[in-house]
């Protein structure tokens, strides 16, 4: 029986990606059922609601083998909606957000080869968007941060390790600040290092480690960064960097049940329609996705593909140093595949 993915489009540049994402699918010969539905800022403004993911869609998400999502806008002040993203990753305790940093053969790399990857907790700290107001002058932010949660993630930060036949996870933290939630998360990282002998547990502060990643980030190569939620968002958009562009960095949210693959970056909404945004990061979310669901060997294929386009240099986008449109990359990508 075929897998099935639910497929939120997105806004901005996310239909136009999301098509190149299933039009290599298509070319590599999958055979999961890839079923659209509505998400984002753009079903909200037009339907309204407290949520950017309308009831069908949940519906869809709940009968799939899992789910992907071109990137949404989330609006901004104080009333509206929470993200797509984390309302997916909350609902379905999507604990890690994986994110590799690798770069490319023949790409611009500011300071160097690097390959590493991006451990973060999905579901709370800040992003439970809990905030207070005690007087007309002071607010405040509750970041919540669980046991379970941080057990959970850093689990899958010492299974990946061993996946990848790695022996070293990087705990991220302020501990000596945030005496009792970053203490937490660093305590249950400790206990779960203890079932993996043949890993290394580091820790480095968050702000220390924020400038050893420009500083001398090879120090990192083949290790396993973990951290909490906010944290980690940041530092693996500091990481995105390291390769040179955003637009190459593929994302998967990963939980016990159930997982939901997207591309790192933004919605640019300047640049919809455009025909010019870097398709990598969606193309190879979308292959990423065909592993997950079994399907190792069109990945692979679709993997492979990608990094000749990429090394051979002739069709690139914009963000590469290239002038090709987003389309004409996806085009010789399907022709590597086949």
């Amino acid at each position: 029986m075929s897998k099935k993915a639910a497929v939120i489009k997105g806004d901005g540049v996310g239909p136009e990606l999301v098509n190149s994402m299933l039009r290599v699918a298509k070319a590599v010969g999958t055979e999961v059922e890839f079923i659209m539905c509505e998400g984002g800022e753009q079903w909200w403004k037009e339907n309204g609601g407290d949520s950017l993911i309308p009831q069908e869609t949940w519906d869809i998400l709940g009968e799939t083998d899992a789910g992907f999502k071109g990137p949404t806008t989330t609006p901004g002040g104080a009333g509206s909606p929470r993200s797509v993203a984390v309302s997916i990753r909350q609902k379905f305790n999507l604990y890690a957000n994986v994110r590799p940093i690798k770069s490319f053969p023949n790409t611009q790399k500011p300071l160097g080869d690097v390959d590493f990857v991006c451990v973060r907790e999905g579901t709370e700290g800040l992003y439970i968007g809990k905030e207070v107001q005690l007087t007309d002058d002071v607010f405040i932010a509750i970041r919540k941060i669980t046991r379970p949660a941080c057990r959970n993630v850093a689990k899958y930060a010492f299974e990946e390790a061993v996946r990848r036949g790695w022996t070293s996870v990087v705990a991220i933290h302020k501990s000596n600040i945030l005496k009792q939630t970053c203490g937490t998360f660093l305590e249950e990282t400790e206990k779960v290092s203890k079932n993996y002998p043949g890993i290394e547990l580091e820790e480095y502060h968050i702000d220390n480690i924020a400038q050893q990643l420009i500083k001398n980030p090879q120090i990192f190569n083949q290790k396993v960064l973990l951290s909490t939620n906010l944290f980690m968002d940041i530092l693996s958009e500091e990481c995105s960097a390291l390769v040179g562009s955003i637009g190459l960095i593929y994302s998967a949210n990963i939980g016990d049940n159930y997982a939901m693959f997207e591309p790192a970056h933004g919605s640019a909404p300047k640049y919809a329609g455009l025909d010019k945004v870097n398709p990598v990061a969606t193309v190879l979310a979308g292959a990423w996705l065909l592993d997950y669901l079994g399907e190792k060997k069109n990945s692979e294929a679709i993997f492979e593909a990608t990094e000749k386009v990429i090394s051979e240099g002739k069709y690139l986008t914009y963000d590469l140093g290239g002038s090709a449109k987003s389309s004409k990359m996806v085009d010789e990508i399907i022709k590597k595949i086949k």
